[in-house]
């Protein structure tokens, strides 16, 4: 089935992923959602695949939030179904064997901010502005950006964030640790977005893979039993084919030929 609101477009082993629905800002409706959600499970599968790059279309906005439209009159249990959709879109960027790297550009707001939050890597252009605007509206964020920004940027900082509900610019979020890096333009932003995927393509796939499963299933556990993970990650490592091909390549000075296994 072809997508109505997200373009697909593959370079080199770096998929770029673009919600297209520039005439709301690229606002999330369900329809958006779960073409998201079909998009990047397929590109999960995809083992030519070793990096991913999410952007918005258009120069407003990488995504300014969930539909409002479509919100306004969701009963209780519609407007939980609908928050969790969004956990599941998220929880499913963060545990992609691909590192996902957000290039946002305008306004991302609300569900956008909780998509970038969710991505390994996030990029912004000069124009970026980031905020939960929800309380403004009767509501809280609820596609994780309670607990994830709190878990990123401490209790008080979130705190401020989402009680006011106030847009905080690309400098101000890169001065957080919110952010990577700002570039001057949306074309220096995906050009860097791009570059930094196919350096990251350029190394073994698995050991990618679990780095970034070592990070996200780390984070949260007491710091002995992270290294214990670590460790066991590292261990099993020294199974795979490209541990063998990565040290003979350097021993042999020349350059590794992954495969991914």
């Amino acid at each position: 089935m072809q997508n109505k609101f997200i373009k697909t477009d593959t370079k080199n082993k770096t998929s770029i992923l673009t919600i297209s629905r520039p005439e709301a800002l690229n606002a999330l409706n369900l329809e958006v959602l779960n073409e998201i959600e079909c998009s990047l499970y397929e590109i999960s599968l995809n083992r030519d695949i070793c990096a991913v790059v999410i952007t918005g279309d258009g120069e407003k906005a990488f995504v300014a939030g969930a539909d409002i439209k479509e919100m306004a009159n969701m009963s209780p249990i519609e407007a939980a179904k609908f928050a969790q959709k969004g956990h599941d879109i998220l929880r499913l960027i963060r545990k992609m064997p691909q590192p996902v790297i957000a290039a946002v550009n305008g306004y991302a707001l609300g569900g956008g901010f909780e998509m970038a939050l969710a991505c390994d890597i996030i990029y912004a252009s000069q124009n970026a502005k980031f905020g939960f605007p929800e309380v403004t509206l009767g509501i809280i964020p609820g596609f994780g950006g309670t607990q994830n920004l709190s878990r990123l940027v401490g209790e008080k900082i979130a705190n401020e964030l989402i009680f006011t509900g106030n847009m905080i610019p690309a400098e101000k979020a890169k001065s957080l640790s919110i952010i990577n890096e700002v570039f001057d333009s949306k074309a220096q932003l995906l050009e860097m977005a791009l570059k930094t995927a196919e350096k990251i393509s350029s190394n073994s796939p698995i050991a990618v893979a679990l780095a970034k499963d070592a990070i996200l299933n780390g984070i949260n556990l007491p710091l002995n039993e992270a290294y214990h993970y670590e460790s066991k990650v590292f261990g099993n490592l020294f199974s795979t084919q490209d541990q063998k091909e990565g040290m003979t390549a350097f021993i042999e000075k020349r350059k590794a030929n992954f495969k991914g296994i």
